[in-house]
C-alpha cells in the first residue's frame, strides 16, 4: 500500500486571483506526483466567507486547477459559526469536495500530514499518524510560536525554511521546538529553462508581492515596517542609475494608490499582478517573461533566518537570475548559484549589470542550482525521511 501524504494548506482557495500563491502548495504536490511509493492529496480547508456566491467561485476554481494538474484533493468548507471558535478545525462540521470525509477519516491515521504555515488545526490534525509542521515564514512564526499556540502541541516534527534557524537574531524568542531546515520547493518537472527574452526588447528585472504589510512584530522591543515598501527604499533609484532596463514592480496597490505615481515617477513600471498572473500558468509566463528577478527583503534579511522564496526557487527553474538581499542563506549555496546578493544600492547596479552582460552563463548556473539545491523531489525525501 502506498503511503498517503497530504499537503495541508488553508491559503489557496480563499485567493483564487493569486497564481503565485497557489503555486506554493502545488510544487510539493507535483513533486510527489513524481514518486510512486506516496499517494498525494491536497488536503485544503477553506473558511466560508459569509457569501455563498463568493465561496462558490472559490470551491469552482479550485476544483478546475486540481483537474488541470490531475490531482487528488479534500477541499473542507469550514462554515462561519462563532460558536465554532476562531481555530479549530472540526471534521464533522466541514463539507467536503474531492474525497469524501469517510475517506479521508480511513486514511488519515495511516497517511503523513505536511502542514504548510499551520494550515490545519486541531482536532482535525491529530487524525494524521505523522504530522509535520512546515513553516514558510521563518521569523514571524518564532516569534508568534512564542505567544501563543501555532502547532507546536500537535506536530512530531518542525520544518522551515529557514536555513539558519540555528543561527538567527538572538533578538527573537528563543525556539521552543527542535527546527530543521529545507529549500523552498520547485518542480523542476513543472517548470523549464526559457529562452532568453527575444531582443530588442529590454531586459527586464521584476518581482511579485505585497507593497504593504500588516503584520504587527515587536521584536527587541522595537516596531519596525517589514514592507516591501521599507525594503525597497534603500533601492527606489535603481531605475535612473541602470539605464536601458525596465524595473518592474507587480504589486497590490489600488489603482488610486499614490504610490503608484510615486514609483512611476522614479521609473519603476507599475503593473497590478491579479490581471497577470491570476493562476500557475499565468504566473510562471509572467517570470518567464522577464530576464531576472530583482527583490528586497526585510524582515527574514534583518533577522538573518536563511529564508528563500518559493518565487525565487521558479525563477531560477526557469532560467531566470534572481538579484536579491541576504538572509544567511547565501553560506548554503555554491558561489556562482545565479543568485546574486546585494546590500546597497551600489551593489544592486553592479549586480543587474552583471545579469545584463552574463545572461546566458547566470542562466545556466541558475538552473542548475534549482535541480541540486531547490527541486521538489530532493526536499520532499529529507521531510520523508528517505
Amino acid at each position: 500500500m502506498t503511503t498517503p501524504v497530504f499537503v495541508g494548506c488553508g491559503f489557496a482557495a480563499k485567493y483564487p486571483e493569486g497564481g503565485g500563491n497557489f503555486s506554493v502548495p502545488l510544487q510539493y504536490l507535483m513533486g510527489l506526483k513524481r514518486m510512486p511509493e506516496y499517494r498525494c492529496i491536497w488536503l485544503e480547508v477553506l473558511q466560508a466567507s459569509g457569501d455563498p456566491v463568493k465561496d462558490a467561485h472559490c470551491v469552482r476554481v479550485f476544483q478546475r486547477r486540481m483537474a488541470a494538474y490531475g490531482l487528488e484533493y479534500c477541499l473542507l468548507l469550514r462554515p462561519l459559526k462563532k460558536e465554532q471558535g476562531s481555530e479549530e478545525h472540526h471534521l464533522d462540521r466541514m463539507q467536503s469536495s474531492g474525497m469524501s470525509l469517510a475517506t479521508l477519516r480511513e486514511l488519515a491515521p495511516y497517511g503523513v500530514l505536511l502542514n504548510l504555515s499551520y494550515s490545519i488545526k486541531p482536532p482535525l490534525a491529530n487524525l494524521f499518524g505523522r504530522r509535520l509542521l512546515c513553516s514558510l515564514d521563518p521569523s514571524e512564526v518564532l516569534f508568534w510560536m512564542d505567544q501563543m499556540e501555532m502547532g507546536q502541541s500537535c506536530h512530531d516534527e518542525f520544518w522551515s525554511i529557514g536555513l539558519c534557524m540555528d543561527q538567527i537574531d538572538p533578538r527573537l524568542p528563543k525556539p521552543i521546538v527542535p527546527w530543521k531546515s529545507y529549500f523552498p520547493l520547485v518542480d523542476t518537472d513543472l517548470l523549464h529553462p526559457h529562452p532568453c527574452p527575444a531582443l530588442p526588447r529590454k531586459p527586464k528585472f521584476t518581482t511579485i508581492g505585497q507593497w504593504y504589510w500588516d503584520g504587527n512584530i515587536t521584536i527587541g522591543g522595537e516596531w519596525r515596517d517589514y514592507s516591501k515598501q521599507a525594503a525597497f527604499a534603500p533601492y527606489l533609484e535603481l531605475p535612473r542609475r541602470v539605464k536601458g532596463v525596465t524595473f518592474e514592480l507587480a504589486m497590490n496597490l489600488n489603482a488610486d494608490d499614490p504610490e503608484r505615481e510615486r514609483l512611476r515617477s522614479l521609473g519603476w513600471h507599475v503593473v497590478t499582478p491579479h490581471r497577470l498572473t491570476r493562476t500557475p500558468a499565468a504566473y510562471y509566463r509572467y517570470l518567464a517573461g522577464a530576464s531576472a528577478e530583482f527583490t528586497a527583503v526585510k524582515l527574514e534579511s534583518i533577522m538573518g533566518s536563511g529564508w528563500l522564496s518559493d518565487r525565487a526557487a521558479a525563477f531560477l527553474a526557469l532560467g531566470r537570475p534572481v538579484v536579491t538581499e541576504p538572509t544567511g542563506a547565501e553560506r548554503f549555496l555554491p558561489s556562482e548559484s545565479g543568485m546574486l546578493f546585494v546590500r546597497t544600492l551600489d551593489e544592486a547596479i553592479d549586480a543587474t549589470q552583471r545579469v545584463i552582460v552574463d545572461w546566458k552563463q547566470l542562466s545556466k548556473v541558475a538552473r542548475t542550482t534549482a535541480v541540486e539545491y531547490f527541486d521538489s523531489v530532493k526536499n520532499l525525501k529529507l521531510l520523508l525521511g528517505q
